[in-house]
């Protein structure tokens, strides 16, 4: 058993964005790295790069049921929103494969109620999870009144810059500004809405292996509704 769960608010960026860690999240989860063990895992759509298999329904609405006093107090989304998907994820894509898709922070929708909730599974170095600003728009978040031009400035810095290099995004670029790093850490769940700026990070000595024991596992829940 693990220690009583402990929340951290951290309000990011210019945007004051909120973001939870919750430190002790789930009473077993090296039950979760031998569930994930237990499955097979493989390529779910363009934009993870690395492999997946879902979670069983019962327990992302376990997980569902857990944050949601939280949704309601930080966010102000009552009720919470329903699970959309839930995976155990492990990244494999060496950094000289990966898609263009994959080289750009990244938000998963621009729905105010679409919320992602991250959980570390992995031991040893793991990295974290890294946010980010559009240098051209000053956008730490991507809602639907400015998706538009959100995509256009993309478009547009990406014509003058090129796409990045074939590599995980370690800090800064020509297009994007790091605002905050989120550490992992075993057993470390953060909660952030899904419309902001994001990407996985990822140093050099993680280790990109395809057994969940050894990896970097996490399990990804995204709630949503509209």
């Amino acid at each position: 058993m693990t220690d009583t769960p402990t929340v951290t608010l951290h309000l990011q960026g210019e945007e004051q964005r909120p973001l939870l860690t919750i430190d002790d999240f789930w009473p077993d989860p090296d039950a979760l790295r031998e569930d994930a063990a237990s499955l097979r895992m493989t390529a779910i759509g363009p934009h993870y790069p690395g492999v997946r298999a879902e979670v069983p329904p019962r327990l992302a609405e376990t997980m569902r049921r857990r944050i949601a006093p939280l949704l309601a107090q930080h966010f102000g989304i009552d009720p919470a929103p329903a699970v959309l998907e839930a995976y155990y994820s492990l990244v494999t894509t060496a950094p000289g494969d990966l898609a263009p898709i994959q080289r750009l922070p990244h938000f998963d929708g621009v729905e105010p109620r679409r919320i992602a909730v991250l959980l570390f599974l992995g031991h040893g170095e793991q990295g974290g999870t890294a946010f980010y600003r559009q240098r051209a728009t000053g956008f730490e978040s991507v809602d639907g009144a400015r998706l538009g031009r959100a995509k256009a400035e993309l478009e547009a810095g990406v014509q003058t810059h090129g796409m990045p290099e074939a590599s995980y995004i370690a800090g800064d670029t020509a297009l994007y500004e790091r605002i905050a790093v989120q550490p992992a850490r075993f057993n470390r769940a953060l909660v952030y809405a899904g419309n902001t700026l994001h990407c996985a990070y990822l140093p050099p000595d993680v280790t990109l292996s395809p057994d969940p024991m050894a990896g970097r596992l996490t399990l990804n829940l995204f709630l949503f509704d509209d």
